[in-house]
């Protein structure tokens, strides 16, 4: 999704043009209408038949403003049952799209009418939350703006990233829990660098220092940035000396990753819709669920500049292109070195913009993450399951989750209905950042503290799908829920 001022100029006088994203935001009079269908995308020269998640334009999301109420007429015209979670929003309990806990999955050709009040303003996505839809590229973006105004202060795009594979989720999920699989080994076999090529018996760990477990569990076939590898990735026009926003989303399944932005620097403006204040590097890790918004300033000379996208214990990577008028577009090699652990050394430097009230926390709940043996059975606090309670808060509570990874893996906790802040990592305590997802890397703690305010019965899950799918999840209950 791309936009600049003189896309938005343009739009005055016409439709403005949106790759990867729906029409230009405007206050809804009538339900956005949002449509669940089968689509057929080629990756390396191939066919697959995955899921697209659209808007009447026929382009992928939906691109909002706050003062818009989230109306949205959720239609599944798929041949499965179906149901789209808005992540990053905070709806009440009944429309936040999780099977069992929110409301029924919808059959084929059925319809869902959501409308409720929205306070979340950021970039975020949707994408279904039934079993592992997720896999077969069930999301899109989920953008909602401040202003219309805002657009003509810097050219912007959106990436939605996916790790992808041609198998059938199911049958890698029975291989895993048939103790098969990448998961079946948790030390390298000497020689093998590739991930994605080596017999998968053989498969298992590339940790950094101190790590003694496995980076991926998943073999794919390819990474997708917008729905296309670096055989053809996506060229994005961009202004010598302009500022351009990155609005990335990672939407992969099973994968955590860098965003490495090679010759250029950029600063690192908000995390998971939240604004923090601006870290700049030239490398910034993005787990599974997070986004990132970058602010990127392209050289007054131009150029051709890829941004490159590195998922962690692999040497494939996905990537687009930024280039000014007239610049020669090199090929990029869709494999490069083998990317390290995504960790949480820059997660420590982040500090959020905005400030809660200062108030003490009422209580502190510990949280093991459990589980991830041959058998290959996740859970939470020693227990696998889907819908147990964790833990119970009421009303008015400020509660601190300290969150202890017993396993061998990382894992991305996303807490569905509130949004929380990173108050320590390890023992060093921080003003961190406000984020609804937070990597916890293996053996260590990551503590959270969030405020009950937001009545219901709450999904709190590895965003891992394989991980979730076998155990890795629960609810925080409200006392007063039913």
């Amino acid at each position: 999704m791309q936009f600049s001022r003189r896309t938005v100029i343009a739009g005055l006088t016409g439709a403005a043009v949106l790759p990867f994203a729906a029409s230009s935001p405007v206050v809804a009079q009538v339900p956005h209408q949002l449509r669940v269908a089968k689509r057929t995308l080629e990756v390396n020269g191939k066919a697959a038949s995955v899921y697209g998640l659209t808007g009447p334009d026929g382009k992928p999301g939906l691109n909002l403003l706050l003062q818009d109420p989230f109306k949205v007429n959720l239609r599944n015209d798929s041949d499965a049952e179906t149901l789209i979670h808005w992540h990053g929003l905070t709806p009440p309990i009944e429309q936040d799209g999780v099977p069992m806990l929110s409301q029924d999955p919808l059959k084929p050709g059925q319809f869902y009418d959501y409308d409720f009040v929205n306070r979340r303003a950021g970039t975020h996505w949707m994408h279904s939350h039934v079993g592992l839809q997720e896999q077969q590229l069930l999301a899109a973006p989920l953008i909602v703006r401040e202003t219309a105004e805002a657009l003509f202060d810097t050219q912007e795009h959106v990436v939605l990233l996916h790790d992808f594979t041609f198998r059938d989720p199911q049958e890698i999920l029975a291989e895993l829990t048939g103790g098969g699989g990448a998961h079946a080994g948790h030390a390298m076999t000497p020689g093998d660098t590739n991930m994605a090529t080596m017999d998968h018996s053989k498969m298992g760990g590339m940790g950094g220092a101190g790590m003694a477990g496995m980076l991926n569990d998943v073999a794919y076939d390819a990474y997708l940035a917008n729905d296309r590898t670096l055989d053809d990735p996506e060229v994005v026009a961009v202004e010598k000396g302009g500022v351009l926003r990155l609005r990335i989303i990672n939407g992969a399944a099973a994968s955590n990753m860098w965003i490495d932005l090679g010759g250029l620097e950029g600063e690192l403006i908000a995390v998971d819709g939240n604004a923090i204040v601006p870290v700049a590097d030239k490398i910034f890790p993005l787990a599974i669920a997070q986004r990132a918004d970058l602010r990127i300033r392209i050289p007054k000379d131009g150029g051709a500049f890829p941004v490159l996208f590195r998922p962690e214990g692999t040497a494939r990577q996905t990537g687009i292109i930024l280039a000014t008028a007239g610049a020669g577009v090199a090929r990029v090699s869709g494999e490069g070195d083998v990317a390290p652990a995504v960790d949480l050394v820059q997660e420590l430097k982040y500090r959020s913009v905005a400030k809660l009230p200062n108030e003490p926390v009422t209580r502190t709940e510990m949280l093991m993450l459990t589980g991830g043996g041959a058998d290959y059975v996740w859970g939470l606090n020693g227990k696998s399951g889907m819908h147990d309670t964790i833990f119970s808060v009421r009303e008015g509570e400020r509660i601190a989750v300290m969150m202890h990874n017993m396993t061998g893996m990382s894992h991305p906790m996303h807490l569905h209905g509130h949004y929380f802040k990173v108050v320590a990592i390890g023992n060093t305590v921080i003003d961190g950042a406000l984020r609804d997802v937070v990597l916890v890397p293996p053996m260590q703690t990551v503590t959270v503290m969030f405020d009950a305010d937001n009545p219901g019965t709450w999904a709190f899950h590895c965003h891992h799908a394989y991980h979730m799918n076998s155990g890795m999840m629960g609810t925080i209950a409200y006392t007063s829920a039913a």
